[in-house]
C-alpha cells in the first residue's frame, strides 16, 4: 500500500500548492478525473552526453549492475550511479560559494516551490556570449511587467539553451578539464544585488553558470550564495514560459551537507 499512497500524498501536495497559488483547479466530482494546470518540464535528462563543468571529466555514469530476466523468471533492472553535484540541471546550494550558509538539505521548501518570473536578455546575448545581465535590465523588465515579487523564483533566458548538446557551443569551449576560456552569458553583479535586494526566494539561467563564462572569481555566485539565494543552472525550455503568471517547483537530490544537486524543475501554468 506504501508505494501507492505516497504517489497520491505527493500529487495531493501539488494540488494544494497550486491552488494557493491561485492556478485553477477544477475540483473533483464522484469520478471526474483532476485539471491540473500546464506543466513545462524546464530539466535536461542525465545521460553520456549531460554537460558538466569542464574540470569535472568522468560525467555522468549510470553502470549497469542487471537487466533483464531473473532465475525466478521475473524482470528486474538496477543501475548504480555516480556523477558530480554540479552538471546538467542542477542546484547550487548557498555553501557552494559561501561559508557557514545553507547546505542542499537545508534550503526551505518556500525557496523551491514559488511563484517565477522570467527576464529575457537573448537579443543581447546574441549579440555577445559574455553578455552579462545588469540592473539596467531588470528596471527595464521591471518598468514593463511590474517590480519583483519578493519570494519570487527570478529565471534569466539568455537563448543558450538551444545550445544544449553541443559542449562547444554552450561552453565556448570543448577542451576537457579546462575551464580557462569559457564563453558563454551571465548574470552581473550589480543584478545580482538588485535581486539580493528584492528579496528573492532563488535565481535561475539557461546557461552552465550564474556568472558568465570568463570569470574568474564568480562574484554572482558569492553575492547570490552570500545572501542564502540557491542558484539554478542548465535550466531548460525557458522560451516556453511568459513573463510571469507561472509557479516554479524546483526539487533537487536532498544531499545532506552538499553543495548542490541535480533537481528535476518544473513550471505549473494555468491552461
Amino acid at each position: 500500500m506504501k508505494r501507492i499512497v505516497l504517489p497520491c500524498l505527493a500529487f495531493s501536495l501539488l494540488i494544494s500548492i497550486a491552488c494557493e497559488r491561485m492556478i485553477p483547479i477544477v475540483p473533483t466530482v464522484n469520478e471526474t478525473p483532476v485539471e491540473v494546470p500546464r506543466v513545462v518540464d524546464l530539466s535536461y535528462p542525465f545521460d553520456e552526453s549531460t554537460i558538466y563543468w569542464p574540470t569535472d571529466t568522468a560525467g555522468f555514469r549510470h553502470e549497469r549492475v542487471f537487466y533483464g530476466r531473473t532465475e525466478a523468471g521475473y524482470w528486474y533492472a538496477t543501475f548504480n550511479l555516480a556523477a558530480s553535484e554540479h552538471g546538467g540541471t542542477h542546484l547550487d546550494a548557498p555553501i557552494h560559494f559561501a561559508e557557514g550558509k545553507q547546505s542542499v538539505e537545508q534550503i526551505p521548501l518556500e525557496r523551491l516551490v514559488a511563484p517565477g518570473v522570467k527576464i529575457n536578455v537573448a537579443a543581447q546575448a546574441a549579440r555577445d556570449r559574455d553578455y552579462r545581465l545588469t540592473a539596467a535590465d531588470i528596471a527595464a523588465w521591471e518598468a514593463r511587467a511590474g517590480r519583483i515579487p519578493s519570494g519570487a523564483i527570478v529565471l534569466i533566458e539568455t537563448g543558450w539553451g538551444r545550445h544544449w548538446g553541443n559542449r562547444l557551443m554552450y561552453l565556448g569551449s570543448d577542451k576537457p578539464g579546462d575551464a580557462s576560456d569559457l564563453h558563454f552569458p551571465g548574470i552581473g553583479r550589480d543584478a545580482a544585488e538588485l535581486l539580493v535586494e528584492r528579496g528573492v526566494a532563488a535565481v535561475g539561467i539557461d546557461t552552465a553558470s550564474l556568472d558568465h563564462g570568463p570569470s574568474q572569481d564568480f562574484p554572482t555566485h558569492q553575492v547570490l550564495n552570500g545572501a542564502d539565494v540557491p542558484g539554478l543552472e542548465n535550466v531548460a525550455h525557458l522560451d516556453q514560459l511568459p513573463e510571469r503568471g507561472f509557479l516554479i517547483v524546483a526539487l533537487p537530490m536532498k544531499i545532506a551537507g552538499g553543495s548542490g544537486a541535480p533537481c528535476r524543475i518544473v513550471a505549473l501554468l494555468d491552461r
